[in-house]
């Protein structure tokens, strides 16, 4: 939730920051760009004892005390883990330093330190090194031992990856390793595209700026503030280079849960980070999807998504009681807006209080009444659970966890904080026992209420607090006359330890903010003594995989999870929404960004608070954000509190808009549904940079205005006010019209920018040429829709004779846990079109039918688009090897008209679309369709 502020309280809230700003700048110590070590030298390197891999000493070169201590000796390890990913890892060789844990990431460990130090320093034959290489399939780890640099190198052409060598001029150190404050640096070539580096909203766009600031750290300010830490920490870069004309990609991920600053030059990248260890990992590439599959197949493929998540979900904090919902959902359907998922936010809560039902607003008889009417007809219900637990002696939820000994402690004591409800208490998820706990409420919760899906929020985690808190006697905390997000515990600062108040600030909050503010103190402390220091921004994380374990474990169904602080690994767990927006048109244009990122970072069901979360939008607004946010993979109406109603069918012009949108989405259900079992599969996005398809136009490596759903099907959205035509770059090939397929583009040679027609209610959405895309007749409902006869839209090169497309289907049975093949109760399909002297083939081959048999799925119509075409004569169509005579399959021919100039000279190109229809293909059994048309071949 953001937080509207009246004049007064904004009056405090920026004296209290400007004291923090005056604070830091009078203890400021070090410029960001001075050089801080002296680097390590290589003392002895040799193979590993546990079979592959490097192990070395690195002995530090010259001794300093700016922000502490240099740590004298470091293990370092490095082994070609897969052929495509090496690991570099580097930490204290003679005491266990904090790494992300291995139980809640799961991952190869490197070798101990005791075997290894011990061994190395007896072994006679450990070499004194001067330079060497170590070679993998994919990698070369190049190394130089005084002073210690390395670098990582394509093995097939000698590109360097990463160049630790730190020189004279550089702005950077050598390696630095302290306690509190870690350093390296690599070289870049300067016409290298970053992407990576969140969660933050990038006002450039989807590419990395230089010079902006980069903070990891998980942070509970709104999406408005640019170029903050914000909810979520990922620690990985892409690196999309050209050289000569071939792209390549690869990724750099530092798996460290710390707090970083990360400086990215241009030419040059620095990480500063206040603890923990360098653990590298590389991933070769050399394609985007490459990366992005190398990359999830370490931190976890995303997770399996039930087919309902990707229908519209409404939701608003502030519907007072279950009345306002139920109008809610039966104006949508007046409205014939499709809509699967009513939301609460808070306000079925008991005072705020999670797991609990507000007896007056939300009866339990009323409140399930209402769940059984929309459950019969395939809508669901997700609601809001925030991580603090309220401090309430006659509250169960605390009480138990109290018993069970689940809180995070300070000082022995379960750590006090003020939420939503007043003081809480915070679960340690990192605690054995919390998961347990957690699932037992999330348990009593769904026998209350059969919630569909959960929504966990604040888990950064959120603290309207700051410091050691008490509850104060004497007075009512809060008192329920003012706004609940201000503290109003006795609290008292936390400086008088080196967790608290660390020798070097990163840039929290964009500000220099002391790393513990407005959330749990620094120096509290998780199960077995882990610091709140080191796993501050693990937080979030461990709570979706206890949550996503818990909603699992009630039906065995398959989990929704939707969360907003992420980490690595995530995806794997839960969907993310991207945290309070503005409703403006530059918050619009951030969305889309903000997306993409979140797709190369694993988690790949994400969007936007749709209309923005405040204040309220303009109706011209409100048109053009459900224009592109029915094409988000999580699509989502959600509006503030304060803000005035914002559901789509509150200005006529939006419903008509989100009846366009919406309406192609659930045509489009199967398709997107298919792209999510991809990603689940290998961990492509769902909605993707425009590059990833195109690799080789470098004017789209930075395009963040359009995107791609899959492979080939281009969103082009209007961004700006006052617009009814919108400029959209189309790279070279054929793309057709999702609205009507018998208009189309064709760029020659390479991209070109085409004015599209684009009034109010209408978003370009077009097919890129060589793609098969499953459609059905779309609904108001996604149960519904996916009953509904299927179509394909088969796409050809624009009047070429020769070509081949190819497209997929997957179907299963949506809320079994697992979304594989084999199991009985699943689908997949390829579907296959070639042209070829006048001849068009279509057809399928089917894994599993039995599946889509059983729901007698059906292919009832096939476009087929780009044909060269001529006369209308000497059709023979064949299904499975029978013509088809006199029956109810009809055949027609649409000619194509040409958005723009198609070619020097005019549009010389004539070709048509043609349409069959009343077809019965059983999508579970191979088909073959053909027919000859009097096509010149």
């Amino acid at each position: 939730m953001f937080f509207c502020f009246s004049l007064s309280y904004l009056l405090r809230f920026f004296t209290v920051w400007i004291l923090v700003v005056e604070l830091l700048a009078s203890t400021a110590t070090i410029n960001p760009s001075s050089k801080i070590g002296n680097g390590y030298r290589l003392i002895s390197v040799e193979d590993s004892p546990n079979g592959g891999g490097l192990i070395g000493l690195l002995q530090v070169k010259q001794k300093n005390n700016v922000y502490g201590p240099d740590i004298p000796l470091l293990q370092l390890f490095v082994k070609h883990e897969t052929e495509s990913r090496l690991r570099v890892h580097i930490t204290d060789a003679e005491k266990q330093r904090w790494e992300v844990p291995y139980n809640l990431l799961p991952r190869e460990a490197p070798p101990s330190i005791k075997q290894t130090v011990g061994g190395q320093r007896k072994n006679a034959h450990s070499k004194t090194p001067t330079s060497s290489e170590y070679a993998g399939k994919e990698f070369i780890f190049a190394y130089n031992a005084d002073p210690f640099t390395f670098s990582v190198k394509r093995k097939s052409n000698g590109q360097i990856l990463f160049d630790s060598t730190s020189d004279e001029s550089d702005p950077y150190s050598s390696l630095v390793f302290k306690d509190q404050y870690l350093e390296l640096s690599t070289k870049l070539p300067k016409d290298a595209s970053l992407y990576g580096l969140g969660e933050n909203s990038q006002p450039h766009g989807i590419k990395l700026y230089p010079n902006e600031p980069y903070t990891l750290y998980t942070t509970d300010i709104s999406a408005i503030n640019l170029n903050a830490d914000l909810y979520g920490s990922h620690p990985m870069y892409m690196d999309l280079q050209n050289s000569g004309g071939e792209p390549s990609a690869h990724a750099v991920l530092l798996m460290n849960s710390n707090g970083m600053d990360v400086f990215y030059r241009g030419d040059s990248l620095t990480y500063k980070v206040i603890g923990g260890i360098f653990d590298l990992y590389f991933f070769s590439g050399p394609s985007p999807l490459a990366v992005v599959d190398q990359y999830t197949s370490l931190i976890g493929r995303p997770a399996a998504m039930p087919y309902w998540a990707f229908g519209f979900h409404q939701c608003r904090w502030g519907y007072h009681n279950l009345s306002v919902v139920e109008d809610v959902v039966e104006n949508y359907k007046k409205a014939e807006i499709p809509l699967d998922v009513i939301w609460n936010d808070d306000d079925h809560m008991d005072g705020h209080k999670d797991f609990t039902l507000n007896p007056t607003a939300y009866p339990r008889p009323n409140l399930l009444a209402f769940l059984d009417k929309i459950h019969s007809q395939g809508m669901k219900y997700i609601v809001l659970i925030d991580p603090g637990i309220g401090v309430n002696a006659t509250y169960g939820v605390h009480q138990r966890g109290i018993a069970k000994d689940v809180f995070i402690k300070y000082q022995g004591k379960p750590y006090l904080a003020q939420v939503w409800p007043g003081a809480v208490n915070f679960p340690d998820f990192l605690s054995p026992g919390t998961a347990d706990w957690w699932a037992d409420e999330i348990r009593r919760f769904h026998q209350l209420v059969p919630v569909d899906g959960l929504w966990i929020d604040m888990n950064e985690a959120s603290n309207f607090c700051t410091g050691l808190c008490t509850i104060p006697t004497g007075r009512i905390c809060p008192n329920g006359t003012g706004p609940g997000w201000i503290c109003c515990l006795d609290c008292k600062n936390v400086t008088n330890t080196k967790w608290d108040d660390p020798p070097y600030k990163i840039n929290a909050s964009g500000i220099q903010a002391p790393i513990g503010y407005k959330t749990i103190a620094t120096s509290a402390y998780h199960y077995n003594g882990v610091l709140e220091y080191d796993a501050h921004s693990l937080y979030g994380f461990s709570q979706s995989i206890a949550t996503h374990k818990a909603v699992l474990g009630l039906e065995g169904k398959r989990p929704f999870i939707l969360t907003r602080s992420t980490f690595v690994g995530s995806g794997r767990y839960a969907a993310h929404w991207t945290g309070d927006n503005k409703g403006t048109w530059e918050d619009l244009r951030y969305s889309i960004s903000t997306m993409l990122n979140f797709g190369i970072f694993g988690v790949p069901m994400v969007g936007s608070d749709i209309c923005g979360f405040y204040p309220a939008p303009t109706e011209e607004l409100c048109n053009r954000w459900i224009e592109v946010g029915a094409f988000y993979p999580f699509s989502r109406d959600h509006a503030n509190f304060y803000s005035p109603r914002q559901e789509l069918y509150q200005w006529e012009s939006v419903a008509e808009s989100a009846r366009n949108a919406l309406g192609m989405r659930y045509k489009l259900l199967p398709y997107i549904y298919t792209l999510s079992y991809e990603a689940h599969l290998n961990g492509a996005p769902i909605a993707r940079p425009v590059f990833f398809t195109f690799t080789n136009d470098t004017e789209l490596y930075g395009l963040s205005t359009q995107f791609l759903l899959g492979r080939g099907l281009m969103v082009t959205p209007v961004l700006e006010p006052n617009k009814t035509t919108v400029e959209g770059i189309f790279p070279r090939g054929s793309w057709y019209n999702m609205f009507d397929f018998t208009k189309a583009i064709v760029s020659k040679g390479s991209s070109n920018r085409v004015a599209l027609d684009a009034p109010l209610n209408s978003i370009n959405v077009h097919l890129y040429q060589n793609t098969i895309i499953p459609m059905q007749q779309g609904g108001l409902i996604s149960k519904q829709a996916r009953t509904t006869p299927f179509a394909l839209v088969v796409a050809f090169p624009l009047g070429e004779t020769k070509g081949e497309c190819k497209g997929n289907l997957f179907l299963d049975e949506d809320e079994n846990p697992e979304m594989k093949l084999g199991n009985g109760h699943s689908t997949y399909v390829d579907f296959n079109a070639r042209i070829s002297n006048g001849s068009v083939k279509v057809w399928s081959e089917v894994d599993g039918g039995g599946f889509a048999l059983e729901k007698g799925w059906i292919v009832e119509k096939v476009s087929v688009l780009g044909l060269h075409g001529g006369n209308k004569s000497g059709f023979e169509i064949e299904i499975d090897g029978n013509k088809i005579d006199g029956s109810n399959v009809e055949f027609r021919t649409i000619e194509h008209e040409f958005v723009g100039k198609l070619e020097e000279g005019g549009n010389k190109i004539k070709s048509v679309m043609v349409e069959i229809t009343g077809l019965e293909l059983p999508v579970g059994k191979n088909f073959a369709m053909s027919w000859k048309m009097g096509i010149q071949g």
